[in-house]
């Protein structure tokens, strides 16, 4: 009969931190989407109980609310506020004591979470083409990429959990998570870039400057390759890609917290 040695020293101590620096970034980011929910519900969804919804352009860049466009500011004011829903349902489906002590509760946050992001990519992508909410080519394009991959990963998700197919579902789920999380990426990308320069440099009022073209693209695409990585380092049996994975993920929660602070201090604080 064969044997499956144990794990060097080496290698748990590297899974073991590698699992901190995974939990290190997520308190980090969770208290950063708590932030923009709370900023959602203050600045929109006061506004729209209010009436005031010429009140959503009181925050510059994008024109929420134009007037005698009844059906544009209706799926403009349903895919702000669903995103405060689809933000803290994303957060619930990473814990996993929800998921261990209340599957149901975790089952039907995740049927909320899928149903949801597919609409927010769908509506997305009628406000970019039908609408014109953007604000250059290049973040035109990036608010459609970004749709694509919701749309992908929220089907394969919804399939590998229909097909009893856990472990996939759970890859497929995190995956979503990032990808839906775009907005909130980029505006935290962005400040925190901001912070780290002490100004915004490359940065441009329409988003079409050098950075801001990184950053639209990159505010899905890096944090998905965090993760591949972050993955991939779980699975191999070797203590390198351990060691690179988390201090790629400890990095990424140090910008995350810098940006985190960035956009509460200059972008939502000031709105409020």
């Amino acid at each position: 009969m064969s044997t499956i040695a144990p794990p060097s020293p080496a290698t748990g101590a590297a899974a073991k931190a590698l699992r901190w620096a995974g939990l290190l970034w997520f308190l980090i980011a969770a208290v950063g989407q708590t932030a923009f929910i709370g900023f959602i519900v203050a600045y929109y969804g006061v506004r729209t109980a209010t009436g005031n919804f010429a009140g959503w352009n009181d925050k510059p860049l994008i024109d929420g609310y134009i007037a005698g466009d009844d059906a544009g500011n209706i799926i403009f004011a349903a895919h702000v506020l669903l995103a405060a829903v689809v933000t803290l349902g994303g957060l619930m489906q990473l814990i996993p004591a929800v998921r261990r002590r209340l599957p149901g509760l975790h089952r039907w946050t995740g049927r909320i979470f899928l149903v949801i992001a597919i609409f927010m990519a769908l509506s997305g992508v009628w406000l970019a083409l039908v609408r014109g909410t953007y604000l250059s080519t290049i973040s035109n394009v990036a608010i459609l990429g970004n749709a694509a991959l919701i749309l992908i990963f929220a089907a394969l998700a919804w399939r590998a959990a229909v097909g009893r197919r856990f472990e996939q579902h759970r890859t497929w789920a995190m995956r979503t998570f990032m990808v839906v999380s775009g907005v909130w990426f980029l505006r935290v990308g962005l400040m925190g870039w901001v912070v780290l320069n002490r100004g915004p440099a490359g940065l441009t009022a329409d988003m079409s400057g050098p950075v801001d073209s990184v950053m639209t693209f990159g505010s899905y695409l890096i944090p998905l390759a965090v993760l591949e990585l972050y993955f991939a380092a779980r699975r191999s049996p070797g203590v390198a890609l351990k060691i690179l994975a988390t201090f790629v993920v400890v990095v990424a929660a140090a910008y995350t917290a810098l940006g985190v602070f960035g956009t509460v201090a200059f972008m939502w604080g000031p709105y409020l």
